[in-house]
């Protein structure tokens, strides 16, 4: 199959939607599909670059902020978009902006089928400029999104169950496919009976963008009711908007002696990431509003155990294998007793890690990859069976 990958920035860094994108993209290739990708510039490197290239669009007033998330916007030019449409057998959008909107239509002028992946929630977008809260705007943003992008689409792929309902809720028309976005399959680092040092700080690591709906200062929070806060080091692995804030409250944390270590900050490639995951003694995910989650996911594979922010818009919380490994949303205090059960119990804390690192395995990517396929498949197919 041809199939066309349409999204505004493909080869951004730091960013959880475009990082996906692209091991989608290689791993569809690896499995024999002839894929090319309608998108914005590379601007971190000459090459590679989009087969259809894209210009950049700059939205006044909110760029600076949009960057600091690791995002661009691409441009439409009907021309490029026409000639990509052209060469597909199936068109795959990633997102639900501009572009998508516009190709959508041109596919549908041009009679080649169109599918999605429901990447981001519109709480995800707003939570940036302090409307996440905002049932009424976030509620309307996703009726457009179905009506101008999704209900163009055969079918949908939703990477968790949480996605599957709420568009359920929303009425899509496309078939919704209950597909992870997938985790490549990797070796464990950590050691199987590591030596126990008392004097060491306990490392509690928090690997996400920094950002108002990843909740990070839920964890800082949680120092002021944990018996453990002066034993911990806490390790804050990712950038974005929030970064000067949330590092100010860090290092407060620390003037105020509420924790004995000040805490860390600094941005990592994969490898860097699963080598801090393998030393870490918990993995904390705050997020109020999370489609999958996927970095949670990789620390996971390395045996770690998490605790994890449950909400009704954050769908990470289905990689907990107990209740000990769950808090509320934005509650410090139950973060910070889960927090202290694990560091009070080593030895099941141990175990459990293990288990989670065996329960990683059913989000294996090629299985994610398999599915995906039959997805483009069945919406080819139908498409020759009406033409």
């Amino acid at each position: 199959m041809k199939i066309l990958f349409v999204v505004n920035n493909f080869y951004a860094s730091g960013n959880g939607l475009s990082a996906s994108a692209r091991r989608t993209v290689k791993y569809l290739k690896e499995a024999g599909e002839d894929v090319r990708v309608l998108s914005g510039r590379n601007h971190e490197a000459e090459s590679p670059q989009p087969e259809y290239l894209l210009g950049d669009f700059h939205v006044p007033v909110f760029d600076g902020l949009i960057q600091s998330h690791g995002y661009k916007f691409a441009k439409t030019d009907m021309a490029t978009i026409h000639e990509a449409v052209g060469w597909a057998d199936v068109v795959h959008l990633e997102e639900p902006f501009i572009i998508q909107m516009v190709t959508a239509r041109i596919a549908k002028e041009m009679g080649v089928p169109c599918t999605a992946t429901y990447h981001l929630h519109p709480e995800n977008m707003f939570c940036s400029v302090n409307l996440g809260d905002w049932k009424f705007l976030n509620y309307n943003m996703l009726r457009l999104w179905r009506d101008l992008v999704f209900n163009y689409c055969t079918d949908i792929q939703c990477p968790t169950q949480n996605v599957l309902e709420r568009l359920e809720k929303f009425n899509f028309k496309s078939r919704l496919h209950l597909i992870s976005n997938g985790i490549i399959p990797d070796v464990v680092l950590r050691e199987r009976q590591p030596k126990e040092d008392p004097s060491r700080p306990y490392l509690i690591v928090c690997i996400g963008r920094l950002a108002v709906e990843k909740n990070q200062p839920t964890l800082l929070e949680a120092m002021r009711y944990s018996k453990y806060a002066d034993r911990i080091q806490l390790y804050f692995a990712g950038r974005g908007p929030e970064a000067d804030s949330i590092r100010q409250q860090a290092h407060a944390l620390y003037e105020t002696g509420v924790v004995k270590y000040d805490p860390i900050f600094r941005f990592h490639d994969r490898e860097q990431l699963r080598q801090l995951a393998a030393k870490a003694d918990l993995y904390v995910h705050c997020a109020t509003v999370e489609v999958e989650g996927l970095s949670a996911l990789e620390a996971l594979q390395q045996a770690v155990v998490p605790v994890i922010a449950e909400g009704e818009l954050t769908a990470t919380s289905q990689f907990a294998l107990d209740g000990h490994s769950l808090f509320p949303t934005k509650d410090p205090q139950a973060l910070a007793a889960c927090i202290d059960y694990w560091l009070d119990h080593p030895v099941e804390r141990q175990q459990m890690g293990w288990r989670y690192a065996e329960s990683t395995e059913e989000y294996d990517i090629h299985k994610s990859i398999a599915a995906l396929q039959d997805m483009f498949a069945q919406a080819v197919a139908e498409k020759a069976r009406k033409s």
